[in-house]
């Protein structure tokens, strides 16, 4: 069996390839020009670079590598590809065929091209699943009565932003919404509602509902606590089993420091 991996932004194709070796397993890496880091040249073994919108590229080295498995990992800003690329004449089709233009249906018509090609799109954590959050209190201090129920609260509204595919992240305060992540992402969300209301912010970032494990599954991680210490949240809920840590110990590590309680707390599906 080969595998291919699709390269978006930050850490988590790294994490793939590392797990993958640590599987006696080689990938097939085809990097995005617009996002993926540069120094992954330094640990693929066999890689290509391709625009955004290049999707017949993609495809065609895939088959010449043999590839039937491929991992899709890091983000790919999905405004990147509706406005600031220049599509190929496979992607363009597709993108005329898409019933809607968020990130699951243009994701969802990027996994059928290649199920044409006997290419499946896997679960993106398929090598690292060790580094999934557990459920439960994941740092050395519990949340206490208002931030489980800034998490209670937060959870309701998070679910229902989810299933609609506006974000996964809500920052909550006193029982009150203070921001909803919307293209932003979670830190700058995280960074907006520290400068519209400072202390006791919670911070509750959720799977889908219906999570499609193969893309766009939620990650937190150094970053994550750093804007939160920036902010003034003391506390953080994510989907255990369904949420990915990166560098889990520092992560951890640097929440206990600053008093910030860190849950995984489970789907309700």
């Amino acid at each position: 069996m080969k595998y291919g991996l699709i390269a978006g932004n930050g850490s988590f194709p790294f994490l793939v390839l590392d797990g993958a070796r640590k599987h006696g397993v080689s990938l097939s890496v085809v990097a995005i020009k617009e996002e993926t880091d540069k120094q992954i040249e330094e640990v693929a073994e066999n890689m290509i670079w391709v625009g955004v919108g290049h999707l017949g590229k993609m495809i065609k080295f895939f088959k010449k590598e043999g590839v039937e498995k491929a991992i899709m990992a890091g983000q790919v800003k999905h405004v990147q590809i509706f406005s600031g690329a220049f599509p190929d004449l496979r992607m363009a089709k597709m993108l005329w065929n898409l019933p809607k233009r968020n990130t699951d249906s243009l994701i969802g018509g990027i996994a059928a091209e290649l199920e044409k090609e006997n290419i499946e799109l896997i679960d993106s954590t398929f090598f690292i699943k060790d580094r999934l959050a557990g459920e439960g209190v994941l740092s050395k201090r519990s949340p206490d009565k208002t931030e489980r129920a800034n998490i209670e609260y937060g959870l309701t509204v998070a679910n229902e932003i989810a299933r609609l595919d506006l974000g996964q992240t809500i920052v909550v305060r006193a029982s009150a919404c203070v921001a909803i992540e919307a293209m932003e992402g979670t830190d700058e969300t995280i960074l907006r509602a520290g400068k519209l209301a400072r202390g006791k912010l919670t911070v509750v970032k959720v799977a889908k509902p219906d999570q499609d494990m193969r893309f766009d599954v939620p990650v937190v991680g150094v970053p994550t606590i750093e804007n939160m210490v920036s902010a003034g949240a003391t506390c953080l809920s994510v989907t255990s089993g369904k949420t990915l840590i990166f560098d889990r110990e520092k992560m951890l590590a640097l929440a206990d420091r600053n008093k910030i309680s860190v849950v995984g707390t489970p789907s309700e599906t």
